[in-house]
């Protein structure tokens, strides 16, 4: 297992190597310039030469691929062309809103989903099998960006007033903000990886009101966070149930599931300990797949619910030109994901005691 693991991890270097490589090239190839974008009228030939001069761009584009390889093996992504900002600073303060959204999300997705495909398998052929499908197909069917703006309105507009209003858009409730774990602590001094993570954990507004036993502003994240979960958690809900029912169904049909009924087992121990822990293996390979993909494509959901969170920045730097923050944030995407299929593939392993990943 740990030979396994430590490959994954060394695999890790060629596909950043590869990620970055691609982002770099994706960028350089966005019709405009960033000098027209960033200085508009201003941006004389005299200006857009110096502008070129100090962010590297007057290089050829491989000599700013080896400086740019050079500064990300040490850390360092660089600086934001908009508002000069590092960008790790940036991905710091953006990614604990995208995480905490992917991870509520995602646990949603996971319960209903299962929970509707185990229903929909033990009651096959039956008016809740029908029903449960039908839900999942709905679920499938709906874009975010509609079923978000469904949601606002139904709880924000037609239950304003009553005890079931929930925000419909924003992270937190006006008056209450994060306070800086660094302060608190008296941790200021902090730099590299060390305030790079403190300033992720101070950013998650839930990590911190938990840290800091400020329950106000744990209640307050997390109502914030229905609507949003619900949004963008739907569709991997409705995947889940499909992939939990044709997953129950194969497992269930199989000889040894028949012997454990042969020898008296009760029915919930066949289920939940022979049947459904064999058919979770490419239930949570879809988990897998669905969390990386809500990682990497919550734009709508952000954009509809006001949500600052790392797509809405992407979609920013795209449309500014500003490369050093589409390239930091495409490596740390990249990264959560392939650890969250390093997790999978190895969740296999105590799914299935006869997998062996060496």
């Amino acid at each position: 297992m740990l030979q396994y693991i430590i490959r994954r991890l060394l695999l890790l270097f060629p596909i950043l190597l590869g990620i970055l490589l691609v982002t770099f090239a994706i960028t350089r190839m966005i019709p405009g310039d960033p000098c027209d974008v960033m200085l508009g009228e201003k941006a004389t030939q005299a200006k857009c030469d110096d502008f070129k001069m100090r962010y590297g761009l007057d290089k050829s584009i491989p000599e700013q691929f080896v400086k740019y390889i050079l500064k990300v093996a040490q850390g360092d992504f660089g600086y934001t062309i908009r508002d000069r900002r590092l960008v790790i600073d940036v991905i710091a303060e953006r990614l604990p809103m995208t995480m905490e959204l992917t991870f509520f999300a995602m646990i949603f997705a996971s319960f209903f989903g299962i929970l509707l495909g185990l229903i929909s398998a033990l009651k096959r052929n039956t008016i809740w099998d029908t029903a449960t499908m039908i839900f999942a197909n709905i679920g499938v069917s709906m874009p975010v960006f509609w079923l978000g703006l469904l949601l606002a309105y139904f709880f924000a507009l037609i239950l304003k007033d009553t005890p079931f209003y929930i925000p419909p858009s924003g992270r937190l409730s006006p008056g209450i903000s994060l306070i800086p774990l660094s302060k608190t602590w008296g941790l200021q001094d902090l730099t590299g990886l060390p305030k790079f993570l403190l300033d992720l954990i101070s950013n998650s507004a839930i990590l911190n009101g938990l840290l800091t036993k400020n329950w106000v502003l744990v209640k307050d994240a997390l109502w914030h966070l229905i609507l949003p979960s619900l949004a963008v958690g739907t569709i991997s809900m409705a995947t889940i149930a499909r992939m939990t029912r044709s997953s129950l169904l194969d497992v269930l049909g199989q000889d040894y599931i028949r012997a454990a009924r042969a020898k008296g087992l009760v029915e919930n121990r066949v289920i939940f300990q022979h049947a459904l822990r064999n058919a979770m293996i490419p239930i949570i390979t879809v988990i897998g797949l669905q969390t990386g993909g809500l990682l990497s494509g919550a734009v709508l959901t952000e954009t509809i619910f006001s949500l600052p969170g790392l797509g809405s920045k992407m979609v920013q730097g795209i449309q500014s030109r500003d490369y050093p923050v589409v390239q930091g944030f495409s490596v740390v995407v990249a990264i959560i994901y392939v650890m969250t299929n390093l997790i999978v593939d190895v969740s296999y392993a105590y799914l299935d005691p006869r997998i062996r990943l060496e």
